[in-house]
């Protein structure tokens, strides 16, 4: 188990964003974390009140936006324009190539995601969009991301499962790692015990070796388990 700890992240800061790097991004490098298995980027954001992203290319990345608090509006190149609300998951497959624009939908309130990136399986694919309102039962995990298509998850090219937990105070919950597969746990809000080891928001665990997590909440706790090849 390696830890990532919140405050070891790399930083973008300008007037109407923070942006927190698990991995290399942007301006950001550090060559020990540059990715994870095939999960590229997970960037923690505050966009501030009436910011946002300009329109941008991507090209050949699978990229996921999870909503915590606050609403982001989204266009895109393919024609889709929507406002994605807290609890709620965005897919875009960029494939070869797609351009989009995220804006604050509010004009008085913040908006605090993830962005997520992951390595499609092969280049040169179809540009897509996918948009789910995600309903969750507290203390169990629920898959919200992976290759197969479901009606409360979004689909990705990539052999990857994406779960999320709310666990509220004091409860626990197991995960049972495959054979030849490898976990990363984003905490996103609460703290919890991993296996004996404390986490707060932000922090992360890259997980190669370890068989069974055991997740204690210390208080109300979000939990990201991605769950890879």
């Amino acid at each position: 188990m390696k830890i990532r700890r919140h405050n070891e992240r790399g930083k973008t800061s300008v007037a109407w964003l923070d942006s927190y790097h698990s991995f290399s991004f942007n301006n950001y490098y550090d060559p020990e974390h540059n990715q994870f298995r095939n999960l590229r980027v997970i960037n923690e954001d505050y966009v501030k009140a009436g910011g946002g992203f300009p329109t941008h290319s991507h090209q050949d990345m699978e990229i996921i936006t999870y909503i915590l608090s606050g609403s982001l509006e989204h266009q895109d190149s393919l024609g889709n324009g929507s406002v994605i609300h807290s609890g709620e998951i965005q897919r875009m497959s960029a494939g070869t190539g797609i351009s989009h624009s995220e804006y604050n939908a509010s004009q008085s309130q913040p908006v605090h995601l993830l962005q997520i990136w992951i390595v499609p399986e092969q280049k040169g694919l179809k540009p897509g969009y996918e948009q789910k309102s995600i309903s969750l039962t507290s203390n169990k995990w629920q898959l919200i991301a992976a290759k197969e298509s479901g009606k409360d998850l979004v689909t990705i090219q990539q052999d990857i499962k994406l779960f999320l937990a709310k666990l509220t105070i004091n409860n626990s919950l197991e995960y049972q790692i495959g054979a030849n597969r490898h976990i990363w746990v984003q905490i996103a809000c609460g703290e919890i015990l991993l296996n004996n080891t404390l986490l707060k928001p932000g922090d992360a665990v890259a997980i190669s070796e370890e068989k069974l997590l055991h997740f204690l909440a210390k208080e109300d706790a979000e939990i990201l388990l991605f769950d890879l090849a």
